[in-house]
């Protein structure tokens, strides 16, 4: 049986995640941050459970040691010389130079700044009176010092994620910023409003409400990082290692088991991690290597489990901090979101699952052999403690509770049985390890989050989102008069023209969320498109929900959208494979993904929460297609289904699949008729093969 290697998996996620690649600092600044790692998750693990603070203090704890942190572990330009580590001068400390410890200071100072001036402040010293209205009062009219403290805290924040992330995301922020500020130049007639001060951008961007102390640094704070921390002290307490388990119980005996196992392990594992890289280099570290031992090629190896990881950060019940944003925007329970992600998540394995066995199929690749596979009694006695901790998560959040309590009971409880739990002891070192682990991954999610918060803000001050709305469904309305002629011809369909419109939005705003996923961690491109999508698609009919997972599922495709495509990346680092290969193939697996936000568009009964939608004969009729499908486009991926296809069969099966994955009585009849003669040649050629090995 394989034994899952947290350590190892760790190392290779520093190796291939740029955010986890931090400077080396002087034994006594590590221990200082280790110590404030701990300190940290333990101030958001006893506020889960025992009540956050008020939010402008709250946030602007969590603000200061990220900003810490950040400025601590991330130098100004990355260099073999930053991560060997510096000597200590005059000018530089514990290997952290001057002008960072400077940064540091003023990013705390305009983080707490809120909290210390929310009341009046009233003083005279040495003669000379300081008098600040409570902050209440100063709402619009904000003071020169609350002007200089809140521009001091966006050029720390913007620094921050340039650190951390990269240059596009503050690039993309201070066009925002410019837009705000110059609008009255803006030369588009529609996009063009009067301006704000910058005085009165400040206010809008810095005081509670939103902006940088919104929704988006809220959520973060609140509740993004308590699930990181579960997810991080899940996996050293063994559970990662069940799945495994399981999973090689499950699907290791079929028609290429490795890569089946691969598939649902990491399928289990993206309930515990929104994270699509954490994914991929844990449960990969252990299927990418078996697989190539049972004869699958490197870079399909590595498509597999990029593909399957991908699916983290929509696999219920942890999916990333985008899906906690979207219950806020919504102001719906996250439960709600995560009941509407089910069956979505679900095509997507099934997508993949598909290919996998037919790519099996034609490779000749068998299942694991019977000596190898764990008995099922064996894995549960084992590992069925480990699985606990999940439950309590799972059974508190859909009791009501808010899932940061959630969060603080399934940390509870992990610590309580991993203490105890004599198959997989948790340790004191485990556990400090786990805090440290999981600050790091709250890092950089910490600092973008707070300052896309500005972009949020921009687009609500400014009516932007109705703007860009307006010019998108415009846009969609000339093309759709164009198309609509051609679509005419063609026989026992009635293609509307607000029918062609929303299709054409919906393509457009799928291939922006692929583009602008290539270099934009997801949250900050939900958040984005979010603001534009939702007024666009409202304006054509679509459920507000509906709306919003079709940019969050279309923001993750771009994990496995060449050429930048951290998760196969990273799959194709272990897999020892060519990265450019292994991402064509993990895009390719992951077909299901490109279809499902369509499907879900067009008939929300899919999400089962849309009540004026939903009636069991639409959901069974919307998933049972879909499936089918999903599945016929996964023959047309793999080149097989009872024997192997080429060009014809597989364009037809292909065209096929997807007339039948969209909702509606006409598609299916469509598909049945392309299929039909495809499905006829299969079965001729399937018995000829029998025949000719039977004549053998």
């Amino acid at each position: 049986m394989a034994e899952f290697d947290i350590k190892k998996a760790e190392a290779l996620e520093q190796k291939y995640d740029t955010g986890l690649q931090t400077r080396a600092v002087g034994p006594l600044m590590l221990r200082f941050t280790m110590a404030f790692s701990v300190i940290f998750a333990l101030y958001h693990y006893l506020t889960a459970g025992t009540g956050v603070p008020v939010d402008y203090w709250h946030m602007g704890i969590h603000m200061s040691g990220i900003i810490l942190l950040v400025y601590v572990l991330y130098p100004m330009v990355r260099s073999a010389g930053a991560t060997r580590g510096q000597p200590n001068t005059w000018w530089r400390f514990g290997g952290v130079p001057a002008w960072d410890w400077l940064f540091i200071a003023a990013g705390i100072a305009s983080s707490l700044y809120i909290g210390l001036t929310w009341y009046e402040i009233d003083f005279e010293l040495f003669g000379w009176r300081f008098f600040l209205p409570e902050q209440v009062i100063r709402q619009g009219n904000p003071a020169p010092v609350d002007v200089v403290f809140g521009t001091i805290l966006i050029v720390v924040l913007l620094e921050a994620v340039r650190r951390s992330l990269g240059i596009i995301v503050p690039v993309i922020i201070c066009v925002f910023t410019g837009y705000a500020v110059f609008g009255q130049y803006i030369p588009v007639q529609i996009l063009m409003h009067p301006g704000i001060t910058w005085a009165q951008f400040i206010n809008n961007m810095y005081f509670p409400a939103e902006g940088i102390f919104g929704v988006t640094l809220w959520i973060v704070s609140t509740v993004v990082f308590h699930f990181v921390l579960f997810g991080v002290l899940a996996q050293r307490m063994g559970l990662g290692q069940f799945f495994v388990d399981i999973a090689t119980v499950i699907a290791g005996r079929h028609t290429g088991g490795l890569a089946k196992v691969s598939v649902v392990s990491s399928a289990f594992f993206g309930t515990i991690s929104g994270s699509s890289i954490a994914n991929t280099v844990s449960t990969g570290s252990l299927t990418i290597p078996n697989m190539k031992r049972m004869g699958y090629p490197g870079h399909l190896a590595g498509g597999v489990e990029a593909a399957a990881s991908a699916g983290g950060q929509i696999t219920p019940p942890i999916m990333g901090a985008a899906a906690f944003v979207m219950a806020e925007f919504l102001e719906v329970p996250y439960t709600t979101v995560v009941l509407a992600a089910l069956v979505p998540a679900a095509m997507h394995y099934v997508g993949v699952l598909s290919i996998v066995h037919f790519h099996a199929k034609r490779l000749g690749l068998k299942g694991l052999p019977r000596e190898e596979i764990p008995r099922l009694t064996r894995v549960i006695r084992r590992g069925w403690p480990t699985a606990v901790p999940l439950v309590v998560l799972i059974y508190v959040l859909f009791s009501g509770y808010s899932p940061h309590m959630a969060a603080f009971w399934g940390i509870t409880s992990a610590m309580i049985i991993g203490f105890i739990n004599p198959m997989h002891r948790l340790s004191l070192g485990d556990v400090i390890d786990g805090c440290i682990m999981g600050v790091k991954y709250a890092l950089a999610v910490g600092a973008v989050c707070a300052a896309i918060g500005i972009v949020v803000g921009v687009v609500n001050s400014t009516g932007l989102g109705f703007r860009l709305g307006f010019m998108v469904t415009n846009s969609a309305l000339t093309l759709a008069e164009t198309i609509q002629p051609v679509l005419a011809w063609i026989p026992l369909a009635n293609f509307e023209l607000q029918g062609i419109t929303l299709f054409v939005s919906l393509i457009l705003i799928a291939v922006t969320c692929i583009l602008m996923g290539a270099g934009l961690p997801t949250t900050a491109l939900y958040i984005m498109l979010a603001t534009v999508a939702q007024p666009a698609l409202g304006d054509l009919g679509v459920p507000a929900l509906a709306s919003h997972l079709f940019v969050l599922y279309y923001g993750v495709i771009s994990e496995i959208t060449p050429p930048v495509c951290a998760s196969a990346y990273a799959a194709a680092g272990i897999a020892g494979a060519n990265p450019f290969r292994t991402g064509v193939s993990a895009f390719s697996l992951g077909i299901a993904k490109l279809m499902v936000p369509m499907v879900f568009v067009y008939s929300p009964a899919m999400l089962i929460v849309v009540e004026d939608h939903f009636t069991w004969a639409a959901f069974a009729g919307t998933v049972a297609t879909c499936t089918v499908g999903v599945f016929m486009v996964a023959t047309s991926v793999a080149g097989y289904f009872l024997a192997p296809m080429r060009g014809v069969s597989r364009t037809a099966m292909a065209l096929g699949g997807v007339l039948m994955v969209a909702p509606g009585t006409n598609s299916d009849l469509y598909a049945a008729a392309i299929v039909a003669p495809v499905v006829i040649l299969q079965v001729l050629s399937m018995r000829r093969a029998r025949a000719t090995v039977a004549g053998n």
